[in-house]
Order: structure tokens, then sequence, then C-alpha cells
């Protein structure tokens, strides 16, 4: 059990496992309404695959997009179960899984075969990793996607170093708030923008050495008060006109990184680096992470939580917006 744990963290592998189990479907195309809780058939995973009893799911606003049919097949078959990640434990695996076994506590993310508002997901081996010993289920369900995204675009595109001036725009967000904490983990001096004054005060409690209300704040002003000669990397969570002219505060030879989906793009501009790119899963990454999340103590903020049973509600407290972190559904 981690320093987090309470009794309500745990999940004992069940000795046999169900051949049906509640999850949230849709049978078409639309808005929350569509989002029903139905009895289903378990996943039967396949040989390379883990089954994981789950514990907690992220809910993120690519799940609204998938349950509008944004990038759906010509034919989809319904019914169709959303989400991308989650925690749970292991309650069966595949022929040839040797990564874990029955009754592991693990922390999952595949994008393409989703399937995690549910009771049981199945997900291959690669897709998933233990979950760090800092946090417990509850936290770790929340962060497989959005910890990926986080420490890549810290990490892998920006490069952030020691003694760095980085901004995250969108930093009380679901992804800004971890990556806040990331980039300080690697020494930079951290700008957040974010929303609200509840928002500034979560991302001064994460470590950040200024934080600014994007909405009624001067974003650029505040950034060239933090770094005069010009902030060294902005990740972007949130597109707009914030951004653009947060944008005017950069150094020449600067890099802005944000992922894949952020809308509207920021405009490039000459003399800096842009570079968009897609949180990618594996063995690999999961360890990294792991390893990130351990170093830096990582506090997850979960700013809503919902039964299964409660999918419907939780879409539409994300449409609502003012999610200070992550929102979660509990199974």
């Amino acid at each position: 059990m981690s320093r987090h744990a309470s009794p309500s963290d745990t999940l004992a592998a069940p000795r046999v496992v169900p051949k049906t189990m509640r999850a949230a479907v849709i049978e078409r195309f639309g808005g929350p309404e569509v989002l029903e809780l139905r009895e289903v058939a378990v996943p039967q995973p396949g040989p390379e695959d883990i089954l994981v009893q789950l514990h907690t799911a992220g809910v993120g606003e690519w799940d609204a997009w998938h349950r509008e049919g944004g990038d759906a097949p010509e034919q989809p078959r319904f019914p169709l179960v959303l989400g991308t990640d989650g925690a749970g434990v292991v309650a069966a695996r595949g022929a040839r899984v040797e990564r874990f076994a029955e009754g592991d506590a693990v922390y999952a993310y595949d994008y393409e075969r989703r399937g995690f508002y549910a009771e049981y997901v199945a997900v291959s081996q690669s897709h998933a990793g233990p979950i760090p010993s800092s946090l417990a289920l509850a936290e770790a369900g929340a962060i497989a996607c959005i910890g990926l995204t986080a420490l890549q675009g810290i990490d892998d595109q920006l490069r952030v170093q020691q003694g760095e001036a980085v901004a995250v725009h969108g930093a009380s967000g679901a992804v800004g708030h971890l990556a806040v904490q990331f980039a300080r983990l690697r020494g930079a001096k951290v700008l957040g923008i974010a929303s609200g004054e509840d928002g500034v005060a979560l991302v001064h409690r994460l470590g950040a050495e200024a934080a600014v209300d994007g909405r009624k704040a001067d974003a650029a002003a505040a950034a060239r008060r933090f770094a005069p000669q010009g902030l060294d990397q902005l990740l972007a969570l949130i597109g707009g006109q914030s951004l653009e002219h947060l944008l005017a505060a950069m150094r020449e030879g600067a890099r802005v990184a944000w992922p894949n989906g952020i809308e509207p793009e920021p405009r490039q501009r000459p003399g800096m680096e842009f570079l968009s790119y897609d949180a990618t899963p594996g063995i690999d990454e999961f360890a990294r992470l792991t390893r990130a999340v351990d170093a830096a103590q990582l506090k997850v903020h979960v700013g809503a939580a919902f039964p299964l049973a409660q999918t419907a509600q939780a879409h539409r407290r994300l449409a609502a917006g003012h999610v200070l972190g992550k929102m979660v559904l509990r199974a």
C-alpha cells in the first residue's frame, strides 16, 4: 500500500473472472445523453494482453470527442466502450505475458483500443506498467495518459534543463498540473498560466515560482517580469489569444511544444522551434514515467470523481469546463 492509500484504494483480483461486467457504452454518437450503463461481456485477453479489473478510469476532453464520433471508422461496431486509461489489478493474463502476474497493481493507456469506462479492460502488456510506489490506485488511475503527455512534453519535446525559464499554458488542467511538477523536477523555473484564482493557488502549491490567471492577467507581461531575457520553453496545453500573446515573450531559439488536438494551434513565428506530438505508451515509457512520478513525489489533483453509473453526468461536468487537475470515474 502506498503512502497515500486507504482501504478504499485497494482492490483484490477476483478468484474467478465473471462472464459479464458493467460498462458505460454508447449505441450511437452524440452528446452526454448517449452514455448508458449496460451489462456487457468481459473482454477476452489476447496472448499478449492482460485483463485489468479497474479501480479508476480517467476522463478527458478527447473522450467527449470520441463520444461525438471523432476519428470513428466508416462502419463503427456498437456498442462502444470509451475511455483511454485507468488503473486496477491484473485479473487474468494471456499465454505470452511474462511481465505481470495476477493481482499486480497496474496503470495503463491505450488510445486506439479504449474500453476503460468499465469494470474490466483488456490491454496489451506493453501499454501498462506497475503503479508507482508513491501513488495509490485512485491516483494512478488518473495519470497514465496525462502523465505520459506531460513528461514526454517536458523531456522529449522541450528537453527542459536545469535553470531554464519554462511556461506551462494551461497549468491548472489535467496535463498541466503534472507538467509543472516534472519541469520543477528537471530544475526549471516555472511560470504557470492557470484558470481562475483557485487554479493559480493550485499551481503555486505544486511548486511553480509564479502563476497568473490567463483569463484576467496579461500573460506576456507576467512572462517578461518572470524572464526578462525571454522564456526558454513553453508547453502549450490551451490555444487562443492568451497563448499568442505569450509567444511574444519567448527568446530567440526558444522551443514551443503542444500535444496534438490543442486548438487553435499556436501560430508559428520565425526564430523559434514549434513541435507537436502525441503521448506514446510502451514498456520503457511507463518505466520512465514511474521513475519520474516517484522522484517528484507527484501530487495528483483529482478535480472531480464520479461512479461508473454516472458517466453521463461526468461528461456534462466536463462540458461545463473549469475542472482543476483530472476528472475520473470509480469503477
